[in-house]
């Protein structure tokens, strides 16, 4: 459902407050300052980079802080946020606001993933904290920069996957981290959103999908005179404008813009089972699918990745499904099939669990299991609160780059062989498939005129 279309003149308070955009009043700027000691009662200056959708969430979750900058391509969104921030910096690109670097200690990325890489790597090199929303970039070079430029850069980093905050999340990790399903060697991963690319009308209808989009826009429609499309293309090849490349949750399908459901939720669903296994770079992938479109992600595909022996955990084989693919499994085991999950195969159980719950099978075999004490921290305020806490000095973040940086050249790869359509043998040092030198346009792009990395 589509939030109600807002302007400056018919905003108030109340109607910002019901699209879940900003939850505060104007923020009070202060001097600058670098942030790295213990003293929390400090506010961090924070630059915003994208305020619509996510974005106005996220100005939300921080409005404890400064907000001094205001950064969107779309001129409707950015007056909406500065009336009640009519302080900040206002700015339409994102490269210009880094002229006024002085101004901010740390910035919040919320636009879509194909400019995430863009406007993270000036605020690293100049030394500031980083939020980003998921996922961290738009292919697998731009993971590698970004993971690189953090590790030198010293400074607090977050990628948006606010379930690696919560309880359950960090309950499961620490059930299979201490053994209670024994050695895992198989793991299952799906989710039921079905947007993007049907092989046929019929598996349209079946996945329900109000949203399929099944060839690029004939014709071109007028720009609104809000946007910068342009700005909002930005390192993207020039297309015409449409409202189906633009609007979310569309934009993200088209391979221009995103990588479809397998980068945009793998970064949350994934995240469980590649932060309790411990896995980092898989060897070889294979993606099972309709033959790929070349415009649009595809809305059900599965990605089969398999890891080799990490310290003293086995060789692993983890499976990922989306849209109407759903593991064989459920049906062999008497398993409780639940709409999104994940499955851990244990040689002396297995764990069924989503966001929110899990549970361990077979349940008369776990009737009298307690579990290990918990030995991984509790969120005590959330995933966006993390961050900020650890800006001021407080414990780390973890879901910092060097994480979310393997985890998002992981699921990306899942792409990466789905497009190529062979399983590919990966070389994580090289970053290249080592039988599939056709991989390499989906590893990396060229960049339209006037936007590089460096």
């Amino acid at each position: 459902m589509m939030s109600p279309k807002l302007t400056p003149k018919n905003i108030n308070r109340r109607s910002f407050l019901k699209t879940g955009a900003l939850v505060g009043a104007a923020a009070t700027i202060t001097a600058p300052n670098i942030l790295r000691g213990h003293n929390l009662n400090e506010r961090l200056n924070i630059a915003m980079i994208g305020i619509g959708n996510r974005g106005q969430r996220n100005t939300g979750y921080f409005e404890k802080e400064n907000i001094v900058a205001l950064c969107d391509v779309n001129a409707d969104k950015l007056g909406i946020a500065f009336k009640f921030f009519p302080r900040a910096r206002k700015a339409t690109d994102f490269r210009r606001l880094f002229d006024h670097e002085k101004e901010f200690d740390a910035v919040v990325v919320s636009t879509p993933e194909h400019t995430h890489a863009f406007a993270t790597l000036p605020a690293l090199q100049l030394g500031k904290h980083v939020y980003c929303e998921k996922p961290l970039t738009y292919n697998i070079e731009e993971a590698r920069i970004i993971r690189m430029a953090a590790r030198n850069a010293n400074v607090i980093t977050q990628m948006g996957t606010q379930n690696h905050a919560n309880d359950n999340y960090r309950r499961v990790v620490e059930l299979i981290q201490s053994g209670a399903i024994g050695k895992v060697r198989e793991a299952h991963v799906w989710n039921s959103r079905a947007w993007g690319w049907h092989e046929s009308e019929q598996a349209a209808r079946d996945a329900k999908d109000r949203y399929i989009v099944i060839r690029k826009p004939k014709n071109s429609q007028p720009i609104p005179k809000s946007l910068n499309w342009d700005l909002w293309q930005g390192p993207a090849p020039d297309r015409p404008f449409h409202n189906d490349y633009f609007v979310g949750p569309l934009w993200y399908r088209w391979w221009d813009f995103g990588n479809g459901t397998m980068s945009d939720l793998g970064s949350h669903w994934i995240d469980l089972p590649f932060w309790a296994l411990k896995l980092d770079a898989p060897l070889t992938i294979e993606a099972k699918g309709p033959k790929p479109h070349n415009a649009i992600a595809p809305a059900s595909m599965q990605a089969i990745y398999e890891y080799g022996a990490r310290g003293e955990l086995p060789p692993v084989k983890l499976t990922w499904y989306q849209g109407l693919e759903k593991p064989k499994i459920w049906k062999d085991n008497g398993i409780p099939q639940w709409a999104n999950g994940h499955l851990f195969i244990g040689d002396k159980g297995i764990l069924l669990s989503d966001y929110n719950k899990y549970v361990l099978l077979p349940e008369e075999t776990f009737a009298n299991f307690k579990g290990p004490d918990p030995f991984i921290p509790r969120s005590p305020s959330g995933h966006h609160e993390d961050w900020v806490i650890a800006c001021k000095g407080g414990a780390p973040t973890m879901c910092d780059f060097e994480y979310s940086g393997l985890l998002t050249e992981a699921n990306h790869l899942g792409n990466v062989a789905y497009r190529v359509g062979k399983k590919i043998h990966w070389d994580a040092k090289e970053m290249r498939a080592t039988n599939a030198p056709d991989a390499e346009q989906f590893i990396r792009r060229d960049y339209r005129k006037g936007w590089n990395l460096s």
